[in-house]
């Protein structure tokens, strides 16, 4: 399935402004004394790239990013699993780190930890304003909710470029638990009512913040960021067997329907 040329021009100059945006805020922070432990400029080139198809295509963004901050109705109590999941992940990952000898980070990574918390989360959303709610819903329109998900992982984990510096197996997990964390996301905010964007973004904060104080894996060590990608993996694919569960029921009641409405 081909994407329509419009959506093809939204996608292309999206991606450039996010990556460019980032990199340009990312050399701007070094003139300001903002601490990188708390806040990196850079997380906010995504929100870059979505201003700027909004400026060009301002009703085919509108659609894209419809419910996203002022959604109402369904879909809050799979927020509130997502948000869940994101603890549960990072616990697992450091279980299986301290199991294989790796050792956990014991230091708040900045205080007071209030702030960090803040600004973690509106890093987050400055990410996910862009990744899961106008890359994934174009991305999904075409080729379905999963793959979709993949495709914005892959883009997601490479626009950290920083990561490819360093060892490959490294740059591998890290690429792994992105698509892992994507699909978790992609699936969880499936059809949402609820605002996509403050749960996208509470996900992804949590995540981060865990990762900051329970883990060590911005130290470039291969064994923490290995035991975030099998962890993650393992969630992405428990979400997507409780997708097909809930697809299999619905199913079920409405052919159960049918079925009785053909009797009477």
């Amino acid at each position: 399935m081909r994407m329509d040329s419009p959506d093809k021009r939204i996608l292309t100059v999206f991606l450039v402004t996010a990556f460019l945006g980032a990199g340009a805020l990312g050399a701007a922070q070094a003139l300001t004394p903002l601490s990188p432990d708390l806040l990196t400029l850079n997380q906010f080139g995504p929100a870059v790239g979505v201003g700027s198809v909004a400026l060009l295509w301002p009703a085919r963004v509108r659609v894209l990013l419809a419910g996203a901050v002022s959604g109402r109705g369904a879909g809050a109590g799979r927020g509130g699993l997502l948000l869940a999941a994101a603890p549960l992940i990072v616990v697992s990952a450091a279980a299986v780190c301290a199991a294989l000898g790796g050792e956990a980070a014991a230091a708040l990574p900045y205080s007071p930890f209030a702030l960090l918390v803040v600004a973690q989360f509106a890093g987050a959303c400055g990410e996910e304003i862009g990744w899961r709610c106008l890359m994934q819903p174009l991305l999904g329109e075409r080729f379905g909710t999963l793959a979709a998900a993949v495709m914005v992982g892959l883009v997601w984990g490479a626009w950290h470029v920083q990561v490819f510096a360093g060892h490959p197996a490294y740059a591998a997990a890290f690429v792994v638990m992105a698509v892992a964390l994507s699909v978790v996301m992609a699936v969880a905010l499936d059809g949402m009512g609820a605002p996509r964007l403050l749960f996208a973004g509470g996900f992804h904060a949590l995540v981060n913040l865990g990762m900051a104080v329970a883990m060590n894996e911005e130290a470039g060590e291969v064994l923490p960021m290995s035991a975030l990608a099998v962890a993650a993996t393992f969630a992405a694919f428990l979400w997507i067997a409780g997708r097909r569960e809930t697809r299999t029921g619905r199913g079920a009641r409405t052919s159960g329907a049918v079925a009785a409405g053909d009797a009477r």
